[in-house]
């Protein structure tokens, strides 16, 4: 362990789809901008205009790393979770007297399947939750049956936060940029491991967050083409072009493109390091494990530092305590269903029995790891598996 400010901190990190570190020179132009840029950018006098130039500059970093036309189409939020709900209330709220039907996948980030839910028990749509196959993908026939004159929004995240998949978000725009209907992405995970273009993607809304590339948390952005309509969400005031009321987070919106700036400069060289360090931990597991199932797709369909398996006859809950201890953190899934006793949904929607999905774990690499990391996880994990499956009955009774 590692000890900061008296607190007891995990020496190597394996969670980084749940968030990451913030990096050092993000942390000092956040500090920069919360001692020397306190103006509120909606005033009119000179310190609140510096602000508000800086905010511009930020917009047109984060619109040209994901090439949007118009560096207003860019929204800032307080991360994914705001831009997800206000993509689909946004929209579907703007277009519910043209249609009432909502597409989306069993496997998004519950800030869009909670969203969809609340647009149908509270506003009348109508949701179709499309199947994914064995490793997550959805088949482009299934939108294109789904689709009926009444759809208006289809919403498919980018890349799947669980098992690392990458949706073919270009085909399924394709799909739909002659039809009239919108298509929104959830790319928090994709953004800074993916190279993004809005224009190539035929998206119309794209979700963002700092926090994902090393940047602040609570602070994150939608991209809206320019002519969609939206509802805003937070009323009570005028800022982000009446999109978005809320007073900006001048110091969090600078560190989001500092973060936007750093991974742009590094993001091949951390895909490859990624790459290198999530398929030694698959080997490494596959090699010394036994009854261990692989989730997701393999290789370049997968994103480049997401490793998810399921161990039988185990609860992953397990799993990460005995990590914890020996200064490794770890999960067994979205970091935002933690506190849940359900398994993870999107692994049974990949066809899990909910006993296989209870053992799952999840690591997530990033740039600070090293394979000295990875020997050391390695090294222990095989040891703690069997530990907790012989005080397993049920896998002793398999055994015999």
């Amino acid at each position: 362990m590692q000890i900061y400010g008296g607190i007891k901190m995990n020496k190597i990190y394996l969670d980084h789809a749940a968030t990451t570190p913030v990096d050092p020179e993000v942390a000092k132009t956040v500090n920069k901008y919360m001692k020397d840029y306190y103006g509120n950018p909606s005033s009119i006098y000179q310190t609140a205009q510096i602000a508000n130039n800086k905010l511009t500059e930020s917009r047109k970093t984060i619109a040209d790393f994901i090439n949007a036309n118009d560096y207003r189409e860019i929204i800032f939020t307080s991360g994914g979770t705001e831009s997800d709900n206000l993509a689909i209330k946004g929209t579907a709220l703007a277009l519910k007297d043209k249609g009432n039907h909502i597409i989306t996948t069993k496997i998004e980030h519950h800030a869009v399947l909670h969203t969809c839910e609340y647009l149908e028990k509270h506003h009348g749509f109508n949701v179709t939750y499309l199947d994914v196959d064995e490793n997550g993908f959805v088949k482009i026939d299934d939108l294109k049956n789904t689709i009926t004159d009444d759809t208006i929004l289809v919403s498919i995240m980018a890349a799947n936060n669980e098992i690392g998949t990458i949706q073919p978000i270009k085909e399924l725009g394709n799909l739909l940029k002659d039809k009239d209907i919108l298509f929104h992405t959830d790319a928090v995970q994709a953004f800074g491991q993916l190279e993004i273009d809005v224009q190539d993607l035929n998206v119309d809304l794209l979700s963002a967050s700092a926090h994902k590339i090393y940047g602040p948390k609570g602070v994150g952005m939608l991209y809206l083409k320019k002519g969609t309509k939206l509802v805003p969400q937070n009323n009570g005031g005028a800022q982000e072009r009446n999109r978005r009321g809320g007073t900006e987070n001048v110091p969090g919106i600078m560190g989001f493109k500092k973060a936007v700036e750093l991974i742009q400069d590094n993001r091949k060289s951390l895909v490859k390091h990624n790459k290198l360090l999530r398929d030694k931990i698959i080997k490494g597991i596959e090699s010394n494990i036994e009854k261990v199932t692989f989730n997701g797709p393999r290789g370049d369909q997968r994103l480049s530092n997401n490793v998810n398996f399921c161990f039988e006859y185990i609860e992953g809950e397990s799993i990460l305590l005995n990590l914890d201890m020996l200064g490794i953190a770890a999960s067994s899934g979205s970091a935002c269903t933690s506190g849940s006793l359900e398994p993870s949904h999107v692994l049974l929607a990949i066809g899990h029995e909910k006993s296989t999905a209870h053992g799952s774990l999840r690591l997530t690499v990033g740039k600070d790891n090293t394979e000295k990391d990875i020997d050391f996880l390695l090294d222990k994990l095989p040891g703690i598996i069997q530990r907790i499956r012989d005080m397993s009955p049920l896998y002793n009774k398999k055994s015999n």
